[in-house]
């Protein structure tokens, strides 16, 4: 094959064959309609606690190879990623912003960074550590789904063929690692060539998945079988969450205790394609109410860690305005910025943080930003 082998795009329903490797070819196919749920309107930030957040997680945390997992740096360490070290995660929450608020030259400019750093041709790497360039040659494929959303939210608001194909493409590419038809796994190692046997719930970004499995019968019946999938992972209406992960190798849910975030995020994607139980969103309101949104639950619904983050509300203020419910946004958004740094002569003026250690991780303050521009 050679360099002219790509062919252009003459309508949009189309489909393209890409050169992977030097082997294989890959079919790309283009969603037809644009989907409304990707659509935003431009949003313009005027709370003084939103801009101040902002303004931080620009000035401070927005470097030219990603964005610092925590403003205070500590040394590298093996298991998680920690201070300067870099996430995909951190990349695709910050392009949604920008997609969200239609800043398109910076949407161009720092997609392209991201890709730079963190791209493995096939799917996006984790973790970067940016003193060394060195990257994980593993994905994260919820993180791959954000980058890939925001990539539809860009070209769907700006009319660009380009970024719809781009965001065709990643998609495609993909369904070569960790997304195997009906299955979501957690990730796939490009060096070892193997595949998690384990798919989290949280990594099914069902609205996501709908539309870029819409182009084919057998992608809208994986899809079906993706959200049955979610659903059969229902922990009952006493304790009315979901499951952690699925294993494909058992066929059976974890018993292992539930990360909050990760069980939101469940409860955020099921809300996106009006999948949501009443149970859940009853439930999530009385810990807003009474301010205990505890950090981890074992499976019964026993509180194991009783820490917050804000991370939490901010994904219960996204889920409430995708119910329509704007007085429990309000309050879940506001508990989020409960933890915001004031203090005008601190370095970490307008984070979420604390105020005595400097410590501000991107998780908290993109997730809150983010939530601000629902």
């Amino acid at each position: 094959m050679t360099r002219h082998f790509y062919t252009q795009l003459i309508i949009i329903m189309s489909t393209v064959f890409l050169l992977v490797g030097c082997r294989k070819e890959l079919k790309v196919s283009v969603p037809k309609n644009d989907s409304a749920s990707f659509s935003t309107e431009k949003k313009v930030t005027k709370n003084p606690d939103e801009k101040r957040l902002q303004n931080f997680i620009e000035t401070k945390m927005v470097q030219k190879k990603g964005i610092y997992t925590n403003y205070r740096n500590y040394p590298p360490q093996k298991e998680v990623a920690t201070g300067h070290e870099m996430l995909s995660e951190s990349s695709g929450l910050w392009l949604e912003h920008l997609a969200r608020t239609h800043q398109n030259r910076k949407f161009v400019d720092f997609y392209q960074r991201t890709k730079k750093s963190f791209d493995l041709g096939a799917q996006f790497s984790y973790r970067l550590n940016p003193s060394t360039n060195k990257k994980s040659k593993v994905n994260a494929t919820l993180d791959d789904l954000r980058i890939i959303r925001a990539l539809q939210m860009y070209a769907q608001n700006t009319g660009s063929k380009k970024y719809r194909r781009e965001a065709a493409k990643r998609f495609a590419l993909l369904q070569t690692t960790s997304i195997q038809k009906d299955r979501v796994l957690n990730f796939y190692d490009v060096s070892s060539k193997k595949r998690s046997n384990e798919g989290s719930l949280s990594y099914y970004d069902l609205l996501t998945l709908r539309y870029f499995e819409s182009t084919s019968k057998a992608g809208e019946k994986d899809y079906q079988k993706q959200v049955k999938l979610i659903e059969n992972g229902y922990l009952g209406d006493i304790f009315p969450l979901y499951y952690s992960s699925y294993n494909w190798s058992t066929k059976q849910y974890s018993n292992s205790d539930l990360n909050t975030s990760e069980a939101l995020v469940t409860l955020l994607h099921l809300s996106e394609v009006h999948k949501m139980k009443s149970t859940s969103l009853d439930w999530l309101k009385m810990q807003v109410d009474d301010q205990h949104l505890y950090n981890r639950y074992s499976i019964s619904g026993v509180v194991q860690d009783r820490n917050q983050a804000a991370a939490n509300y901010a994904l219960a203020a996204m889920i409430f305005a995708n119910q329509n419910d704007q007085d429990y946004y309000k309050k879940a958004i506001n508990l989020a910025l409960k933890g915001q740094v004031k203090d005008k002569n601190s370095k970490i003026y307008g984070a979420i943080g604390d105020l005595k250690t400097n410590d501000a991780y991107s998780f908290n303050n993109l997730l809150t930003l983010v939530a601000s521009e629902y």
